[in-house]
């Protein structure tokens, strides 16, 4: 695995390939993780969780996908 490196918001939202506003939107949701610091210039989460997270999203979303062609 990895090495876990700091990453905030706007490496999230390249990481999700979603717009900024999406991004802040999916940090505040209960099932996104925790962020790992908060730093003057704001949270920053575990690159690790992210990619996690990330994985766990992209899967329920082939799921829906496939739900769908049902």
């Amino acid at each position: 695995m990895d090495e876990p490196y700091p990453m905030g918001p706007e490496e999230i939202r390249e990481r999700l390939n979603v717009s900024r506003q999406r991004a802040y939107i999916l940090m505040g949701r209960k099932d996104f993780p925790d962020p790992w610091r908060e730093l003057a210039m704001g949270k920053v989460w575990r690159s690790t969780d992210v990619d996690e997270y990330a994985k766990r999203r992209e899967q329920r979303e082939r799921k829906n996908d496939s739900d769908d062609e049902s």
